[in-house]
């Protein structure tokens, strides 16, 4: 069985077309390469709640993703709110997957401990918040 994968990136300026979105593609890549995992949407949106959970919603209940990656939005600024919008979607949270990703990344970059990406579930839909720089997906 091929995993359902999609992926939603929250941010301004990629939305904008102002940052090239670098996280999804090496999402995309270890998706494809390491999962074996078939993308069946992917989008940017701005940080804006609304946005965010609309795009959850859809990725879980209309495309029916196993699993939904988002990158960004997961620091501390005040517009970084994907944590939060996931919580509001999930039916259950996954807390021992959030801690494991946060371990990972600290043991590379005290920065590690800024990330506040949750794990939760929504129907039949994982729903894993990864970091929003390269960097940061590929230490986890």
């Amino acid at each position: 069985m091929r995993w359902k994968v999609a992926l939603l990136t929250a941010s301004d300026k990629g939305s904008r077309g102002e940052r090239e979105d670098t996280s999804a593609q090496v999402v995309r890549e270890l998706v494809e390469e390491e999962l074996g995992g078939d993308i069946v949407d992917y989008r940017i949106v701005p940080d804006e709640k609304d946005e965010i959970r609309a795009a959850l919603i859809e990725m879980a209940d209309y495309f029916q993703a196993d699993l939904v990656l988002t990158t960004g939005g997961t620091e501390l600024a005040i517009r970084d709110v994907t944590p939060e919008v996931t919580l509001m979607i999930a039916e259950r949270v996954v807390p021992g997957m959030a801690e494991a990703m946060r371990a990972a990344v600290m043991q590379r970059s005290r920065r590690g401990m800024l990330f506040r990406g949750v794990c939760a579930i929504r129907g039949r839909t994982l729903i894993l918040n990864l970091p929003g720089d390269p960097k940061g997906v590929m230490n986890i």
